[in-house]
């Protein structure tokens, strides 16, 4: 409970304390995006990191050399808590939004900070409108934005488990012509959707893996880009289970 508890106290007083400095950076961005853009994801990163402290998460990080620096890239991950997000920014090297649900746009101020990192909030219940944040997305990645995306479409509640990986998130990779790094996540769970409400002490592996290039692909192996990606994480997540938490199993 007194983890929880730290948490909430602190993303409530960062999130109403940091308006100022958003301010800031607001004006700043007018003459300087990129350098607005550069301190906010620092910024943010650090929020998560303390957050990450208070909830007592050991976090092992494996192939950030598999991360191109030279070009955005379109991160694929599995999706199963809350932090998922929260764990994976600082390990982005470059500015990096996610592609999250669009109730998230409605919290005060964190949709703010949101904006600041390039997230972009996709209504799946509208194709209209989930197609236009895709062509968004797109358009992000040519400008040398990286984005995060997590095909399976919501938190997945069974652990060691993968929902079917939407097709039309690989689109920004495909039509931006960027490399896709498909990025495993072990044990997040076990963090707080295991034992929802309370934050819990745990060990979690994030792995990220070789670039898949879609320019390179025929048409055919085009077609099955998500059960590729979605092939590749499983195989890594079974590796990384088996390595670091055998009693599990």
């Amino acid at each position: 409970m007194i983890r929880l508890i730290l948490v909430a106290i602190y993303l409530v007083l960062y999130l109403i304390l940091s308006l100022p400095f958003w301010l800031v950076l607001w004006i700043m961005g007018k003459k300087n995006p990129e350098r607005k853009d550069r301190i906010s994801k620092a910024f943010v990163g650090w929020g998560f990191r303390c957050i990450q402290h208070l909830a007592g998460t050991k976090l092992i990080v494996k192939g950030t050399e598999n991360i191109p620096t030279d070009t955005a890239v379109l991160y694929v991950g599995n999706h199963r808590s809350f932090f998922d997000v929260v764990l994976s920014l600082s390990y982005f090297p470059s500015t990096t939004g996610y592609v999250s649900k669009i109730e998230t746009k409605k919290v005060p101020i964190l949709r703010l900070w949101m904006k600041n990192i390039h997230c972009l909030f996709l209504d799946r219940q509208n194709i209209k409108e989930g197609l236009k944040t895709i062509l968004e997305g797109v358009e992000e990645v040519k400008k040398g934005i990286s984005l995060c995306i997590f095909p399976e479409g919501t938190r997945n509640k069974v652990n060691d488990s993968f929902l079917p990986f939407h097709e039309g998130s690989f689109k920004i990779a495909e039509k931006g012509g960027v490399p896709i790094v498909p990025m495993t996540l072990v044990n997040t769970a076990a963090i707080l959707e295991d034992h929802s409400p309370w934050i819990k002490k745990a060990t979690v592996v994030i792995e990220f893996g070789k670039p898949v290039d879609m320019k390179t692909m025929s048409r055919e192996e085009k077609k099955e880009i998500a059960a590729t990606v979605k092939g590749i994480i499983e195989e890594t997540y079974q590796k990384n289970k088996a390595e670091y938490f055998p009693e599990s199993k």
